[in-house]
């Protein structure tokens, strides 16, 4: 079964890289957000999952990372 990863928008580069690796995502402001494995926001200080707070799936920030170190990241933490 596939991941599907939610992710902010606007981390164009880490789509391309998570669909290379064989995961699928969805736009972070897709509502709802249902059935994702994972989440990845920009972590530039805004807080966009201040509402989305019930979900209890990892949220990788990916500030400071290559779109690579998050594929790995995400990898690691869901395998």
């Amino acid at each position: 079964m596939y991941k599907k990863i939610a992710v902010e928008d606007g981390l164009t580069n880490v789509v391309q890289e998570l669909h290379t690796a064989g995961f699928h995502t969805m736009p972070l402001e897709e509502e709802p957000l249902r059935n994702v494995s994972a989440v990845v926001v920009k972590g530039d200080g805004t807080d966009i999952l201040a509402e989305e707070a019930q979900f209890h799936v990892p949220v990788v920030h990916a500030s400071g990372r290559s779109a690579e170190e998050i594929v790995e990241i995400l990898r690691d933490r869901l395998s």
